[in-house]
């Protein structure tokens, strides 16, 4: 693995920089405050390829690496993390598995115009009683003839609210457990499937995060993805690139917070100097330096196996574990630097605290990450 970022890439983070200050940044607080899904700002991350970072051109994407992908989340979480998920679950969560398990015609249909930022895509494998435990889906689908008919509620679910087409996780064969799950493309509009209730949330306020509700929907066979009871491997394997996503987020976040704390302990004055210029202060963002450098180095190894084609579960669990957990610290830190006006949401270092925590609990809790963690290092210790 090479350290250094190749000229393609430092090309990418300095254009998704521009960006994300430039387009991205002046309306974060407005969304955060509103729960308005950033529509426009999705559209212009299209035009440059921020849709389908890492899908091959020919099938409407970027062409590029899953280290721009990392690279891509992060810039944008640095300045808004509700933009930074929503990027992440388009991605990762929607397009990749469609490019790694679709029919030619699948993608022809349900990846390219994603790719390409045309449609918005959305992930749908969490249920009101099944989070952790995915093998225990209770949304069922029957095949009847060529359609699948499709019953049960999803929840959690981001882009949920706008998307264009989900990929649903259902149990076909709920007598074989997590050997009966199937993904299935289900379009917006189909009969039976609609959205339901957006929910309230301590951060990431404008991800368009609902719940949805299927009553005898009927989808066509050929919107399944891979064979009948393949959806487990299909959800796991994705949401193993999906964690890279979220380590990336988490840094985002992370390292906005620091860049604000590092200015305001440059200007706020205490005792005749600035802030800056004591012990504890200086402690403070050398922890915060350092813990943010390990995560960036973690996530993209991780994106770095991911791109050798090799396997690399624990490499993207142990990215989002220290990331996430991080990202909380980090933000901890820097509202204490702030003091009084980090509590404020005149300053965006509260933001970044309320939207750190999700970090740890979307896309596999740290209790799971842990769980996926210790499974590899046991089986390669034995």
């Amino acid at each position: 693995m090479d350290l250094q970022l190749s000229e393609e890439q430092k090309l990418l983070q300095r254009t998704v920089r521009d960006f994300a200050d430039a387009e991205v940044k002046p309306l974060a607080k407005d969304i955060d405050e509103t729960g308005r899904f950033p529509r426009e700002t999705f559209e212009k991350a299209a035009e440059l390829g921020l849709t389908g970072v890492a899908i091959p051109e020919e099938e409407g994407g970027a062409g590029m690496d899953h280290i721009c992908y990392a690279i891509t989340v992060e810039e944008i979480s640095r300045v808004c993390a509700s933009t930074g998920v929503i990027l992440s679950v388009q991605n990762s969560l929607y397009c990749d598995p469609i490019h790694r398990f679709g029919t030619a015609e699948q993608k022809k249909k349900f990846l390219a115009p994603f790719a390409r930022g045309e449609k918005v895509g959305c992930y749908a494998l969490t249920e009101p009683q099944a989070g952790s435990n995915a093998a225990a889906l209770q949304t069922k689908a029957v095949l009847r003839g060529d359609r699948y008919l499709i019953n049960g509620t999803k929840a959690w679910i981001t882009n949920g609210g706008v998307a264009d087409a989900s990929i649903v996780y259902v149990n076909t064969h709920p007598e074989k457990g997590e050997k009966g799950i199937t993904a299935i493309v289900v379009e917006r509009g189909t009969p039976g499937f609609s959205v339901g209730k957006e929910e309230k949330k301590l951060g990431i306020h404008a991800t368009a995060c609902t719940e949805l509700s299927f009553a005898d929907c009927a989808v066509p066979v050929e919107n399944r993805i891979g064979q009948e009871g393949e959806g487990y491997k299909i959800a796991l394997s994705t949401l193993d690139g999906g964690r890279i996503g979220i380590a990336a987020q988490a840094t985002g976040i992370a390292q906005g917070a620091y860049e604000a704390a590092l200015a305001y302990a440059q200007e706020r004055q205490a005792f005749g100097h600035p802030i800056a210029d004591f012990q504890a202060i200086q402690f403070m963002l050398a922890d915060m330096a350092t813990e943010i450098d390990a995560a960036r180095l973690l996530a993209r190894r991780a994106a770095w196996k991911q791109d050798t084609g090799a396997r690399f579960s624990m490499e993207a669990s142990m990215a989002k574990l220290f990331a996430s957990e991080m990202a909380t610290r980090v933000a901890h830190k820097a509202m204490q630097i702030h003091g009084g006006y980090g509590y404020s949401k005149e300053y965006p270092v509260e933001r970044a605290y309320r939207d750190a925590r999700i970090t740890e609990i979307y896309e596999g809790t740290s209790e799971i990450q842990r769980l996926v963690i210790s499974a590899w290092a046991l089986k390669n210790y034995s």
